[in-house]
């Protein structure tokens, strides 16, 4: 175990413990998809095999090439990225990727990435019961690519298309990851329940724009990317809330944690784990830090991690 690796968990047996269907986690901190690539590569900054999940970058059925450069720009309290989903493709994943993850011990949930619901159907037969692989997340809502993507993630009918898809394909848990750019998360949330999803993670990011004062061209090279980091944090602790509260399955909080007080906040909004992305650019540590900070705050406050799900108090 990495030093600094906490010692013990908040789970707990019955009703308390933190499950996405099957899958008990050890503890509430994941990876967040397409921030660490496949999950390898922060396993020299520290033991992999701690976090409650990796969540992998995500997968398509053929490997993609992703969208033209610069892919990544930084902005005021976040970043952009327009990396459209460059990947190996789920054959190399499995042949090269995955045995890796298994040898490191780490729990590992795939996110997997379709543009109609037969590819998700496809990709959820190919990954049900390989040795190493947990769950799956279904990526419903990348804001920068041109197929597929926010045109399916944002309407609930598709929604339940796709998870219903999937969810005949496999009998890992499954996890529909939510577009924030709706007008009602409580209704795709739904919609995903009701496709058969064991969790939903929320939130993707949202689509944003910066533009070069000189050139007077975009600083992404497809132009509009997905924003992330703690600009967007307040806008995933209310989806969280309005979406915990429209479902009774778990909802994994998303967007903008950077230290353990960010996960307690989307803990207290109704989150039952939560994934750490881009912090992970500035500091390779974040997803363990945020680990062990939420763990000591457990043990000072004498609760289980379970306790602070849904736990904000409103009157």
């Amino acid at each position: 175990m990495a030093a600094g690796a906490p010692a013990g968990g908040g789970v707990v047996s019955g009703e308390r413990r933190l499950a996405i269907g099957s899958l008990v986690l050890r503890n509430p901190v994941l990876t967040a998809s397409g921030t660490c690539g496949y999950g390898l590569e922060l396993a020299r900054y520290f033991d992999i095999a701690v976090l409650g999940g990796i969540c992998t970058k995500g997968l398509s059925l053929e490997p993609r090439a992703g969208n033209p450069p610069p892919r990544v720009c930084e902005t005021p309290a976040g970043m952009l990225n327009s990396i459209g989903l460059a990947n190996v493709g789920v054959e190399a994943f499995l042949a090269e990727k995955l045995p890796r993850l298994q040898a490191a011990g780490a729990t590992v949930i795939a996110n997997v990435l379709g543009t109609t619901p037969a590819e998700f159907e496809r990709l959820a037969r190919k990954l049900d019961g390989r040795p190493g692989l947990h769950a799956l997340e279904l990526n419903l809502s990348c804001p920068n690519v041109r197929e597929g993507g926010l045109r399916l993630g944002t309407d609930p009918g598709r929604v339940r298309e796709a998870v219903a898809a999937a969810r005949g394909a496999t009998r890992l848990p499954l996890v529909a990851k939510l577009s924030p750019e709706t007008a009602d998360i409580g209704a795709l949330a739904r919609a995903a329940a009701e496709g058969g999803a064991d969790a939903v993670s929320v939130m993707n990011t949202i689509r944003g724009m910066a533009i070069d004062v000189r050139t007077r061209r975009p600083r992404l090279g497809n132009g509009i990317g997905g924003l992330s980091g703690p600009a967007i944090r307040p806008l995933a602790v209310r989806l969280v809330f309005e979406a915990s509260r429209a479902v009774p399955i778990p909802v994994i909080g998303v967007g903008g944690v950077a230290r353990w007080e960010d996960a307690v906040e989307l803990m207290l909004a109704g989150a039952t784990a939560v994934q750490v992305g881009s912090a992970s650019f500035v500091n390779p540590r974040a997803p363990l830090d945020v680990l062990v900070g939420l763990d000591a705050y457990c043990k000072e406050q004498q609760i289980a991690y379970a306790d602070l799900v849904g736990a904000v108090c409103l009157d």
